[in-house]
């Protein structure tokens, strides 16, 4: 640039002299240093870059928020401590319920053996027609699970068991040596069905009925009732009409165990009211007699001490209230009569024959808490629990 030269800076023309010429070669030399110092730095700050895969620290971005890796594995191990730990703790505890859960499920689906004796009997099976020869205690489980529901209390069912053990017993001493079989399987003596007719009948109830079962009947092992030392007639029954009834009301002989005793506790068994009703033609064929048609029928009845029909009058004709019980097929000896037109309704109390024990009363204490001595001797009186072995020492070593 020649001195006198005109200078422009922005819009306005000025005359460069000497000093600003200077200044201003001085001011780009100076601008140059910096550009070319800016350009080596940053340079050597590209060369100073770290990879993001080789950097100690990394950073994750999730918005404006910045997370650091050592950050994330704290709160990762917080999160495991705060849902393994309880599961840790919670397991050993799941593990033993299982366990005692399987436990109680092998129980319930394991039999229950039986504590026999080598005393046995001959079985005349009904259906089958052949002789089943039993232990004894094995037939006393069949004669329980038949006679009694299963349902029933466990003292109860132990009353029972001891009942039909004591049936048994005495039979064998006193019934027909001549038989080719000590009993059959029905009401005749006593109802017995074997596993393979319970497992019909209870289908997958059977395993838990049965050994509830057994375990009344190993509790009872090898006992009987006695009177005066020797086995009774154990008697039992369904469903009394609130009282039992004497046995010479039933029966011919009079027993002194067998007397009358109030059992409320059978108003609560369904079997406790029930009714039939016959066409007075069906009547005359049951009781064998003729009646007057279309007319009203004179009916005279008498009662026991327990309130059962003793004898019924009809037309003349008498008969006992085991009688017409039996040859109508009543549920008990203790109904009421009523006529209407052709037809005969008999409404009856009780089901059963009602001496000796009453299975619902015996039932309805062992709910109240009473043990199977206690009932046995309500409903047998005068009697004591003793041995086989004891009592029948002969019949043991046949």
């Amino acid at each position: 640039m020649q001195r006198g030269e005109i200078l422009k800076r922005g819009n306005k023309p000025y005359k460069a002299n000497q000093k600003n010429i200077a200044r201003i070669m001085e001011l780009q030399k100076k601008r140059q240093q910096d550009s070319s110092n800016n350009k080596n730095t940053t340079m050597a700050n590209k060369r100073n870059i770290i990879p993001f895969t080789y950097r100690k620290t990394i950073h994750f971005n999730r918005g404006t928020r910045v997370w650091r890796a050592p950050t994330i594995i704290i709160l990762a191990s917080l999160m495991m401590i705060i849902l393994i730990i309880p599961t840790l703790v919670v397991i050993p505890f799941v593990n033993e319920n299982k366990q005692e859960a399987s436990s109680i499920d092998m129980e319930q689906n394991e039999e229950l053996g039986i504590e026999d004796s080598s005393l046995s009997v001959e079985v005349m099976r009904s259906v089958t027609k052949t002789v089943e020869d039993l232990p004894l205690e094995t037939y006393i489980v069949g004669v329980v699970a038949s006679e009694m529901p299963s349902e029933f209390e466990p003292e109860a069912l132990k009353a029972q068991a001891l009942a039909a053990r004591t049936f048994t017993v005495n039979h064998l001493l006193h019934g027909n040596s001549d038989a080719a079989y000590d009993l059959t399987d029905t009401v005749t003596h006593q109802v017995y069905k074997n596993e393979l007719d319970l497992q019909k009948q209870w289908g997958s109830d059977f395993t838990a009925n049965m050994n509830k079962i057994k375990e009344a009947v190993n509790a009872t092992k090898g006992e009987i009732i006695t009177y005066q030392d020797a086995p009774i007639t154990a008697q039992f029954f369904s469903t009394s009409n609130g009282f039992t009834e004497n046995s010479e009301d039933y029966w011919e002989n009079e027993l002194p165990y067998l007397r009358s005793v109030e059992s409320p506790w059978d108003k609560d068994s369904p079997k406790f009211l029930g009714q039939g009703t016959f066409s007075v033609d069906e009547v005359e064929a049951a009781l064998q007699i003729e009646l007057p048609k279309g007319a009203a029928l004179n009916l005279e009845v008498t009662r026991t001490e327990s309130g059962r029909v003793k004898e019924l009058a009809i037309e003349g004709h008498t008969f006992s209230g085991r009688e017409i019980r039996e040859k109508l097929k009543l549920n008990s000896n203790d109904f009421q009569i009523k006529q209407n037109n052709d037809h005969l309704v008999f409404t009856t109390k009780g089901n059963g024959h009602g001496v000796g024990m009453s299975q619902y009363g015996a039932n309805g204490m062992a709910l109240e808490g009473k043990t199977y001595q206690e009932i046995i001797k309500y409903y047998y009186q005068g009697v004591e629990i003793n041995s086989i072995n004891d009592t029948a020492p002969t019949l043991v070593a046949r």
